[in-house]
């Protein structure tokens, strides 16, 4: 009888552990990451040793952050990405080189060499890219302030992981002769600049064309294949000069967020992410070395609580300074006080060079891994224990909607546009239940006698309960637009009977909700923007009724614009062009009427059987130029005689 193949073989062995564990271990209120981890024990070396090439599943399982980086990339825009500059240099720096020093001086204190205790206060410094994101998109924290925060840092700690890299045979005390040295680090920079600047101008100038090309061949899985060569190429690439494999594909994803093709590529990536990134977690639990724990279990308990002890005490300081919600800051602190992932490729790479003994290095590395499972493990004690204490204070603002609700209409969002909303509403004493997830935005306005529940619109058993499935509209005004689709797309699926309203943050975000079938969309910054610029034509000595005649015929040119680019939004140059047009036609169209306007004053002025070759009419004066005002001036006239008489 022939064997099954060990690749047929190990599949079975990592999806029967998946499949029976993780469902047992989100029954048991433990979450997925938890499951996957004891799956992993539990047929690793030291479990029943079903599986033992640890190290080659632990490299083909770190594809899954590659992939979950990348869909994180096609989320954010390169505009959305620059404005987070400064979070991620700033206090992505702050948090790795604080807990680097506070770990550095402990090593020195227990006795290590400084270049032991250096390399060790690098490594576990960085953080767990894949849990810390995997908890925050099932908590959905990823639009909230902690959530955007905690990714500025773990973007940054990708690129940090560079240096620290480039940073070890230096401390081994490689030779360096003839300014090789120097000259390797010239080749190395500006293959690494050669390399993202390539990666920059592919995406602008190759990739979107390309998948435009791909897309009319009208083959479901090849599209499919695409994307995923897509994301192996770019990350082949990555590793290629020595750089951080997720932090290429997050810059893939990043370039082709503007793309027409974004959906299409998150559908055919997501269920690949999702299976690759468990078998990660299946790997690290099963790179736990129970061994070095047996051998010294009270150095290895004293390395771990250090290392969460210390790494908390910084990052809950960071967190405060940049002023993240109180209730936000002890799981964003637990979620960037454990170990990551790339510490594994710090460490291993330490031994090599000789700057760790393969001993010490296979502490640190067991350190990591125990800390990735018990961080999850205290996440669930926090909610379940520290929480409800923490937030005494808080406890109301945070109860979430329980009580099934029945009124007409639903409010997502309740911030400055919601609010607006909801107050016109109930002047007109109409019923609405209102939801938002900013706990200190709810506790202001239940300061002001508002009822605002807890809770995220886009979760299913939310909006049941706050009857979706009976009301009549749902008004979706939440700040973020990714939110926001999600949250349309929910309505739309399960809720069809519901007429949506929705806020839209800018004009793709106009036509994104368009591309889903709303047609009841209002962009948050057009009207306040029209009342602007009637106080402006106001102050320019304009009479009030004529400058909101002028402000109301550009709202209306303005609204058929919008519907004639709409057809073309993802034409760059056709949109282009149709906007030059637009506004070509308004200033000639303008112009065009005041010409006749101030013809039609003049001809008001002419005296009885005036003819073309009579002296021309008087001037009008500019005050004057309003028919209204034009009844008015011989008025004005009669009296400034009268008083100069």
């Amino acid at each position: 009888m022939e064997h099954a193949p060990a690749w047929l073989t190990n599949s079975l062995i990592y999806l029967s552990a998946a499949v029976i564990v993780v469902p047992l271990s989100r029954a048991l209120g433990l979450g997925s990451i938890i499951g996957y981890l004891a799956a992993g024990i539990a047929i690793g070396p030291w479990g029943l040793g079903l599986v033992t090439n640890v190290e080659d599943i632990l490299h083909f399982a770190e594809f899954g952050v590659v992939l979950m980086l990348f869909l994180v990339g096609l989320e954010l825009e390169p505009r959305r990405l620059w404005s987070l500059r400064r979070p991620i240099f700033g206090w992505g720096s702050a948090q790795v080189l604080g807990c680097a020093a506070l770990l550095f001086a402990a090593a020195l204190l227990a006795g290590a060499s400084w270049r032991v205790g250096l390399v060790a206060a690098l490594g576990l410094a960085l953080s767990s890219t894949a849990i810390a994101l995997q908890v925050m998109g099932e908590r959905n924290l990823l639009p909230t302030s902690a959530g955007q925060a905690g990714f500025s840092i773990l973007l940054f700690q990708d690129v940090a992981a560079i240096p620290i890299l480039a940073l070890l045979p230096l401390l081994a005390g490689a030779p360096e002769t003839n300014g090789a040295g120097d000259a390797n680090w010239l080749m190395d920079g500006a293959r690494i600049v050669g390399v993202i600047a390539g990666i920059v101008l592919g995406g602008r100038l190759v990739l979107r064309p390309l998948l435009r090309w791909i897309a009319k061949s009208k083959t479901p899985e090849i599209f499919t294949a695409a994307s995923l060569l897509l994301v192996v190429a770019i990350a082949a690439l990555m590793q290629l000069v020595g750089l951080s494999m997720a932090l290429g594909a997050f810059l893939a994803g990043v370039l082709l967020a503007e793309s027409e093709y974004r959906r299409e590529l998150e559908t055919d990536i997501e269920p690949f992410k999702g299976l690759l990134l468990g078998l990660f977690f299946i790997a690290v639990g099963m790179s736990i070395d129970f061994g070095v724990i047996l051998k010294s279990p009270g150095l290895m308990a004293a390395i771990v609580v250090a290392l969460l002890v210390l790494k908390a005490i910084v990052i809950y300081a960071v967190a405060r300074l940049m002023g993240l919600p109180v209730q936000d800051r002890p799981v964003f602190t637990l979620l960037l006080a454990q170990g990551g992932e790339f510490a594994f490729v710090v460490f291993q790479a330490a031994a090599g060079s000789r700057v760790l003994t393969p001993e010490t290095a296979s502490l640190l590395i067991g350190a990591v891994a125990i800390s990735m499972l018990v961080s999850p493990l205290l996440l669930v004690a926090i909610d379940r224990l520290l929480m409800p204490h923490f937030m005494a204070g808080h406890a109301r603002v945070l109860e979430e909607l329980s009580e099934p609700q029945d009124a007409p209409i639903i409010i997502a969002g309740f911030g400055r546009y919601g609010q607006i909303i909801g107050r016109l509403l109930s002047a007109q004493g109409l019923a609405s239940t209102v939801l938002d997830h900013d706990a200190d935005m709810i506790e202001a306005a239940r300061s002001f006698g508002y009822q605002v529940f807890y809770g995220d619109a886009s979760r299913l058993d939310l909006l049941r309960t706050a009857g979706a499935a009976t009301a009549r509209i749902l008004v979706v005004a939440v700040d973020d637009i990714r939110q926001s689709l999600a949250i349309v797309r929910l309505a739309q699926e399960h809720f069809p009977q519901l007429e949506i309203v929705a806020r839209a943050r800018d004009v793709t975000h106009w036509n994104e909700l368009r591309d889903l079938g709303v047609l009841r969309v209002e962009r948050e910054l057009f009207e306040s923007s029209l009342r602007s610029g009637r106080t402006v034509l106001e102050v320019l000595g304009y009479p009030p009724h004529e400058a909101r005649r002028q402000a109301m015929r550009f709202r209306r040119h303005n609204v058929a614009l919008f519907e004639k680019m709409y057809p073309h939004h993802k034409d760059r140059a056709k949109i282009i062009a149709v906007v030059k047009q637009g506004r070509a036609q308004l200033e000639e169209q303008m112009a065009r009427e005041r010409a006749e306007h101030e013809e039609q004053l003049r001809a008001s002025r002419r005296p009885p059987g005036w003819e073309p070759g009579d002296a021309p009419a008087p001037a009008i004066p500019a005050a004057s130029r309003d028919p209204d005002m034009a009844k008015a001036a011989p008025v004005d006239q009669e009296r400034s005689q009268a008083s100069s008489s």
